[in-house]
């Protein structure tokens, strides 16, 4: 993760790295959520274009964020409860954002997701925390086991917002 500090008139920009040791627990809750938030992601982006050229029909983020609601009661997709919801909803607000910049002519039309390229979760507000045990920082995440062992290249000039 980098986080990137504006600093002083000139914008100096800075980065702070940060590497993560999980333990296998930690290893396999990861793994389901970033399955989980790829699954909705391609999920929203199909139910979408399927919404708009089949029903000519624009779906708004609240009215996807209805529907995994009650995706997630459905008997063969009851798994993504089993993640913190932050992280499907942050999925649904990032596609949200793709096509915001899509039509603004920022980007491309959004893209599936694949396993294969770089994997992504994004916890904000309440769902992670920085805390200091025994000198050193770790970093709870929601519905995670335990508390992710966490090292950062410098210290950080605030408290990260995700």
């Amino acid at each position: 993760m980098i986080f990137a500090d504006n600093v002083m008139k000139n914008e100096i920009k800075r980065t702070y790295r940060y590497r993560l040791y999980p333990g296998e627990a930690q290893k396999a809750e990861l793994a389901r959520t970033f399955g989980c938030s790829r699954w909705v992601y391609n999920w929203a982006l199909e139910t979408k274009t399927k919404a708009y050229y089949q029903d000519e029909e624009s779906l708004s983020f609240t009215d996807l964020s209805g529907r995994l609601t009650s995706k997630k009661k459905e008997e063969e997709t009851e798994w993504l409860s089993e993640v913190s919801a932050v992280t499907l909803q942050q999925s649904l607000r990032n596609l949200n954002q793709a096509f915001t910049n899509f039509f603004e002519g920022r980007a491309e039309y959004p893209s599936f997701k694949s396993k294969k390229v770089g994997q992504t979760a994004r916890y904000v507000g309440t769902a992670f925390d920085i805390r200091e045990e025994n000198g050193k920082r770790k970093l709870r995440l929601s519905e995670m086991p335990g508390l992710i062992n966490i090292r950062w290249s410098r210290e950080l000039p605030s408290e990260p917002s995700s």
